[in-house]
């Protein structure tokens, strides 16, 4: 009997982490889906991807300018998006230019939100993911600011999500950024970047970005994780930016 119930235990375990691991496993969109679509500008641009690319630049350039560790997610998330689609680099090209004309224009941020919930309407789990990537982004520099807030509510309001709603969204990023290790030594912040106070600061940028391409929260393969996922990827970018920015003032 103990050993029914022992196998029992062991096998609902096995089950539950492979239903957690499905879950991360599934995409939002594939190349099944973009594989018939004529590319250029205004097809992107249109499309539910280009609109939230517009979205993220409002957002980082809110506060009047893109942290260095923005421009680094948001090019890796350029690299993301654009691999669903035929053409890859043109697309990602595209979703450049995209992001730096709207990153200049606050005013059609309404029309931009506006017609990305008539795209993902029918989706609550899709839009509460991306808009958990806009508070993401926010977040990154540690302090969310009042024009970066501002934005936030009103795309969480288009996207109809209750005040409730979006409040626990933003408690979850400020627990996970309360969260972030504060590195008590030089020594500890050349660890956590796997480099040597000996490396030179060109040395030390290309180990930076190559740990934040390899934690950052891919949207593409973000449907059905849990926010657990995000909060890890939160933390741990959090982290390795604190180190790189500690190390970039020894080294000033």
């Amino acid at each position: 009997m103990f050993s029914l119930i022992f196998w029992g235990i062991v096998l609902f375990v096995i089950y539950r982490v492979f239903k957690s691991y499905k879950r991360f496993q599934q995409v939002y969109y594939s190349q099944a889906q973009f594989k018939n679509m004529q590319i250029s500008k205004e097809a992107i641009a249109s499309s539910e991807l280009g609109l939230f690319v517009a979205l993220c630049a409002k957002v980082a350039k809110a506060d009047g300018r893109i942290h260095e560790l923005e421009a680094e997610l948001i090019g890796n998330m350029f690299t993301d998006i654009a691999k669903v689609f035929p053409q890859p680099d043109v697309v990602k090209g595209y979703l450049k230019e995209i992001f730096s004309q709207e990153k200049d224009i606050p005013k059609n941020l309404d029309t931009i939100v506006s017609q990305l919930y008539v795209l993902i309407r029918r989706d609550k789990a899709k839009r509460q993911m991306m808009m958990s990537f806009l508070i993401n982004i926010a977040f990154i520099d540690g302090h969310v600011s009042d024009a970066e807030e501002n934005i936030l509510i009103k795309v969480a309001s288009f996207l109809h999500f209750s005040p409730q709603e979006y409040e626990t969204m933003m408690n979850q990023f400020k627990s996970s950024y309360s969260n972030v290790r504060t590195h008590s030594s030089m020594s500890d912040a050349y660890k956590v970047l796997g480099a040597s106070k000996d490396d030179d600061l060109k040395t030390i940028k290309k180990k930076y970005r190559a740990l934040v391409k390899q934690y950052h929260p891919d949207i593409i393969q973000a449907q059905g994780a849990e926010q657990g996922y995000i909060d890890s990827a939160t933390q741990k970018i959090q982290e390795i930016n604190e180190a790189y920015e500690l190390i970039k003032k020894e080294k000033a």
